[in-house]
């Protein structure tokens, strides 16, 4: 299967687009490739592309004003999709950093490629609302996991929706996404694997 194989049939099971839909996108999507420590789109930035991850995890995260220390709020891997939702949408500066956390691939595609999807095919229309759906989704169930769920839910969500995060995201950025301390994380996972 070529890489854009794997897009057609990510973006089919997502949003049923066709063949011959797809086909329309053809000329827009490109592969970039970021070493660790890349940025995908920086603070203050207006995030002009929608990306899907072939390979790699990316995470996003705010500094903290007054004590200067990193905050983890998402971590997109493989076969999701990478964007600063709000800044992609209203194109106006973005208020994270979305950092690649090792090598990692994606094809990308510029919201104004996208924009002219839009007006060409309702498939693709529909692909923006449920990326609008998801995303808002996803912020909302971030947002009420860290008031609602232990330490120890979050991390067996974090799991199911990034088996293989511990693999490649160091142990203080996975607590910082949790809410806890490292030393927190390490109870938590000796109590999981004990169970």
């Amino acid at each position: 299967m070529t890489e854009i194989d794997i897009l057609g049939y990510a973006v089919n099971n997502f949003a049923d687009i066709g063949e011959e839909a797809f086909a329309l996108s053809l000329p827009y999507w490109q592969r970039k490739e970021y070493g660790k420590g890349e940025f995908y789109n920086e603070y203050k930035n207006v995030c002009k592309h929608l990306g899907f991850i072939l390979d790699g995890v990316f995470r996003t995260y705010y500094i903290n004003d007054d004590t200067a220390e990193e905050k983890n709020v998402f971590f997109f891997s493989k076969n999701q999709v990478v964007v600063s939702y709000k800044s992609f949408v209203t194109q106006t500066p973005c208020n994270y950093y979305t950092e690649s956390m090792m090598d990692s691939t994606i094809l990308y595609i510029h919201i104004n490629h996208l924009k002219e999807l839009y007006q060409k095919s309702h498939q693709w229309e529909r692909f923006g609302r449920l990326v609008a759906e998801t995303a808002f989704n996803v912020a909302m169930t971030r947002a009420e996991d860290l008031m609602f769920h232990t330490p120890e839910e979050r991390y067996l969500d974090l799991i199911q929706k990034h088996p293989n995060i511990f693999n490649n995201v160091p142990l203080y950025h996975i607590a910082s996404y949790l809410g806890i301390q490292a030393p927190s994380l390490s109870r938590i996972r000796k109590r999981m694997m004990g169970k």
